[in-house]
């Protein structure tokens, strides 16, 4: 059912919380089988790992052999290896650009201290891709390997029980070589667990990004945003094209379930005509039972007031997806700082994303993480450290500041050790 709403109407920013949360918030049942999970994993490694995937998937084989990846790649068909090809250059090429942004800095101050700021790569890195999806591995191997990452891990569930040779190709193409057949919370067990990895990137379902959630910053780390089910929202006038609107929306609802799509507009009969179209063009749609309920689940039309109800309405719900589809989109873009990717105009269609043929990242961030994170990115296969070297000189010229300080915050040791490097004269 979908869900009507309008930003004139009294409680109207508490009612469309209460939507946005219902699908946000974990169940509780969920986020204890999820560790469950870790927790036999941890505890039994390969063979707590297999019994899960044996369970959820009917799946006994791990660890495919490089004979095994090499036939499912020679059953990809040449049309979609060329698609693949012609991505995997467009993604090469704007990510390449970021490599400016992980420039070492280093200089001399004032007082001859010398201070770094390295750039170092992270160690091994765990990627988990969804079943049948390809260009979401290219989205997060290819950032690994321009960031110089020497170890990467892949976890990606088969598909209908085989190894999706697209996938398969990828790998190779990227040149991953240590593989794993799983998926859901068991392989971001298995990644952490079994395979050692320090940090795990990549979308996933609710299972995938609850054990990702659980094990953030206790023993691994994971993108800075929440990575999770698919979001669109678009903003849209009486001139948009209501076919432009309905496919956009469906079109990220066949993600599944747990997917949301959301309109807004200040014309009442652009939602009617939305609503009213929708079953039309659903109906002849492979994936048509999975959109069905994620309408049922998360999707919204909004009524809006103003333009100012509509920035402020995008801010609040902070989109991964967000289609600005109409002529002046530049009078909503600069107010709008929460949203992991924005397209603007009537050609800007958010699916051309998905697929990599732009270059853009689809590796967003979810469930309101836009107002604090960005969508995935060199930075997040680096980390950086800062170097010192006081001066004699310089030492002089800072202790007593450091002094001071330290005594006004109540740290008498680090006071003393302040002291210890001073030199008397």
């Amino acid at each position: 059912m979908i869900k009507i709403l309008d930003s004139n109407k009294k409680n109207f920013f508490l009612k469309l919380n209460n939507l946005l949360n219902n699908r946000r918030i974990v169940k509780k049942s969920n986020s204890k089988i999820v560790q469950k999970i870790i927790e036999d994993v941890k505890i039994n490694g390969f063979k707590g790992l297999k019994k899960y995937e044996k369970i959820y998937s009917s799946n006994d084989s791990i660890k495919p052999s490089k004979k095994e990846i090499n036939k499912a790649i020679r059953r990809l068909d040449p049309k979609v290896k060329r698609a693949i090809d012609f991505a995997y250059n467009k993604i090469s090429d704007f990510h390449r650009k970021q490599l400016d942004s992980l420039k070492n800095i280093s200089y001399t101050d004032e007082f001859k201290n010398k201070l770094e700021y390295k750039t170092v790569s992270i160690s091994k890195v765990g990627i988990y891709t969804p079943s049948g999806l390809p260009t979401s591995l290219l989205m997060t191997a290819i950032l690994a390997r321009l960031a110089k990452v020497k170890n990467i891990v892949l976890a990606t569930p088969k598909t209908n029980g085989k190894l999706n040779p697209a996938i398969m190709y990828v790998a190779k193409k990227t040149g991953i070589t240590s593989i794993l057949s799983c998926g859901g919370s068991q392989a971001v067990a298995a990644l952490v667990y079994i395979m050692k990895c320090e940090k795990i990137v990549g979308p996933g379902n609710l299972w995938v990004s609850e054990a990702k959630r659980q094990l953030s910053g206790k023993i691994i780390g994971t993108e800075g945003m929440h990575a999770g089910e698919s979001e669109i929202l678009i903003i849209a006038d009486k001139k948009t094209n209501t076919n432009q609107i309905i496919t956009s929306l469906l079109g990220q609802l066949e993600h599944g379930i747990g997917s949301e799509a959301i309109l807004i507009s200040k014309d009442q009969k652009v939602i009617n005509r939305v609503k009213k179209e929708i079953p039309k063009v659903l109906k002849n749609l492979p994936r048509k039972n999975i959109i069905t309920k994620a309408i049922r689940n998360n999707c919204i039309m909004i009524k809006a007031k103003s333009d100012r109800d509509i920035i402020n309405t995008v801010n609040l719900i902070a989109p991964e997806h967000l289609e600005i589809n109409v002529k002046n989109y530049k009078k909503y873009l600069k107010f709008i700082i929460n949203a992991g990717s924005i397209m603007c105009g009537e050609n800007s269609a958010m699916v051309f994303t998905d697929f990599g043929v732009v270059g853009t990242n689809h590796c967003l961030p979810t469930h309101g993480s836009a107002k604090y994170s960005s969508g995935l990115n060199i930075g997040e296969f680096v980390k950086k450290i800062s170097i010192v070297k006081l001066s004699k000189i310089g030492v002089e010229k800072i202790y007593n500041h450091a002094i001071t300080l330290s005594e006004f915050e109540g740290f008498r040791a680090h006071t003393l050790s302040i002291k210890s490097r001073i030199r008397k004269k």
